[in-house]
């Protein structure tokens, strides 16, 4: 019976323990498109440039939906693309203004031939046209916060993802977080990196205690909770974060 009640005590503190999760309040939620899934593949980082690209675009009224598919097929064809096939934001920028880009319903997988030209709103595109009318080259920055490097000015990130070797504005974590709360609530596409995971920033939320966090979309389908969405707190992003990408206009837009 000792062992008994032993047993229960542990299950009870168990269950005492046991936390529910935070209720999320919206401040803002911007447009994105459906929620995707990568697989088994690494290229969370392509997904999360193109929702922000995408989000970018609603922001406007203007709705494009992006195929993560033919990146991935053009990622083959690059030299020195490592076979992980990791790689950043910026990473994504290049390869669509060398190979282009089409739409999510013209190659919604790797196993299907890629298109040569896109048709959108009756007018004929190359996949490089359509790239530059989505994506200007030089229409986002590429930022991170490290303290071992001078702020403000460009470092490249020493790590086997950016085997492109981009360079990123290096600005203090505060700054940085500043930056993307007012991309995010002037309706901006952000696109988030750890150092394990990239997804797009589509809001920012609060719980009941008033912490808050940004809201991101995923690339893991909409099977876990929030239906594919998942929170990032503040602090958390200040932890983790090694790089955001937005566009470079968003910089100059303060958090109110």
């Amino acid at each position: 019976m000792k062992k008994l009640g032993f047993f229960v005590a542990l299950i009870l503190l168990a269950v005492g323990c046991r936390q529910e999760p935070p209720n999320y309040t919206h401040e803002v939620l911007n447009r994105m498109t459906p929620v995707k899934d990568q697989g088994k593949s690494q290229t969370c980082w392509v997904y999360a440039m193109l929702a922000a690209i995408e989000t970018e675009h609603l922001g406007w009224g203007d709705s494009v939906n992006l195929s993560a598919a033919y990146v991935e097929k053009m990622i083959g064809r690059e030299p020195g693309a490592p076979k992980s096939r990791r790689g950043m934001g910026k990473t994504l920028i290049n390869l669509i203004q060398k190979y282009g880009i089409v739409g999510y319903d013209a190659m919604r997988t790797t196993d299907k031939p890629e298109p040569h030209l896109v048709f959108m709103l009756g007018v004929e595109y190359t996949p490089q046209e359509f790239a530059r009318s989505v994506c200007a080259p030089d229409e986002y920055i590429a930022l991170t916060s490290t303290d071992s490097e001078p702020y403000y000015k460009e470092v490249d990130i020493d790590l086997p993802d950016n085997w492109q070797h981009d360079r990123f504005l290096n600005v203090p974590i505060d700054t940085l977080l500043e930056w993307t709360i007012g991309a995010v609530r002037h309706h901006r596409g952000v696109c988030w990196e750890s150092k394990r995971h990239a997804m797009a920033i589509v809001g920012i939320a609060h719980d009941e205690s008033g912490q808050q966090y940004f809201i991101m979309k995923n690339s893991w389908g909409t099977d876990r909770p929030h239906q594919g969405l998942e929170y990032l707190s503040f602090d958390k992003f200040r932890e983790t974060t090694l790089a955001v990408e937005m566009p470079r206009d968003a910089c100059i837009v303060d958090g109110e």
